[in-house]
């Protein structure tokens, strides 16, 4: 086994992100002229597995989308990264996700609708036919921005297999303590830590506590992202809070992706959970020094060259 990178499942949303920046946000029936429009592959999902796939894992996507050119754009990151398609699946019915990102120039504020399409419509016949990618993998990626039926049976089909869980709850959803309780590893921002125990997240003090609680609901390991104040990593015997990496932030939107994709592709060589939250942290504060969100996913490069300073 050695130095063997395990594969990794990353099952979630893809959608395209539309980004306008505006000097203000328009009020109700007011027409405000931008002064940036992007537009860009993204969903939790997809950012992942790009985070992922950048630090040099084995990662499949398995997400869903239409033939239409908004699909297009995610295929074609996909080629360029030399990532396997063969996974994704089409509607003939739902376009292709989308959000739409206003950005207040002035003050960082944003107002998002996100539409998901296609990929809030994976079917369960559809997840039975990913069974025997998901039963050959080391690690299982999932989030909250797909529809639940279709994420939690990709999870079981995980958990009889004996794959190693890794659920970020993004965006919260109430779930059950069942399915809380298959995940190897849960990794809530304050906000979802907040949401799965009732505890308000703001303090080491406070995310050991919210910790104890999803470590009763049968969760191996937690690791509540804290921005500013860094990571706090829980493995029942022992926790600690990972100071966080200082960098001159741009643009914070996908920050907890690439921490998601980044730890998960550093446990699937191997580094333990400390290493591999560390590791996650680098490649978190290098996403949020560029503007988007799956084109800013640093390189195993930068990243290594912030771990050695």
């Amino acid at each position: 086994m050695g130095n063997m990178k395990q594969k990794i499942t990353v099952f979630g949303s893809y959608v395209t992100d539309l980004m306008s920046r505006t000097p203000h946000l328009p009020l109700p029936a007011e027409t405000v002229k931008g002064t940036v429009f992007s537009m860009s592959a993204g969903g939790k999902g997809f950012n992942q597995a790009i985070a992922a796939k950048k630090m040099d894992a084995d990662v499949v996507m398995v997400t869903k989308m239409a033939k239409d050119p908004f699909g297009k754009l995610a295929l074609d990151l996909m080629d360029e990264l030399s990532m396997d398609t063969s996974h994704i699946l089409y509607s003939e019915t739902e376009g292709t996700g989308t959000a739409l990102i206003m950005v207040d120039e002035s003050t960082g504020q944003n107002e998002i609708v996100v539409v998901p399409g296609a990929c809030g419509a994976v079917t369960l016949k559809e997840v039975e036919r990913c069974a025997p990618l998901i039963q050959k993998s080391g690690y299982l990626l999932v989030q909250f921005e797909v529809n639940m039926d279709a994420m939690e049976r990709a999870v079981e089909i995980a958990h009889e297999a004996g794959v190693c869980i890794v659920m970020n709850p993004a965006p919260y959803q109430d779930v059950s303590d069942k399915l809380l309780g298959m995940a190897d590893i849960v990794t809530p921002n304050e906000v979802e830590a907040e949401g799965l125990t009732g505890i308000k997240v703001d303090s080491e003090e406070s995310a050991r506590l919210a910790a104890e609680i999803l470590h009763k609901k049968g969760v191996g390991t937690v690791v509540i992202t804290m921005g500013h104040r860094g990571s706090f990593v829980s493995t029942g015997e022992e926790h600690r809070l990972l100071p966080p990496f200082t960098v001159d932030a741009l643009d914070t939107t996908g920050a907890g992706d690439a921490f998601n994709g980044g730890m998960v592709a550093g446990l699937a060589e191997g580094m333990d959970i400390w290493q591999a939250a560390r590791f996650a942290s680098a490649v978190a504060a290098l996403s949020v020094t560029k503007i988007g969100t799956s084109k800013a996913m640093p390189q195993r490069s930068e990243v290594e060259a912030l771990l050695a300073e």
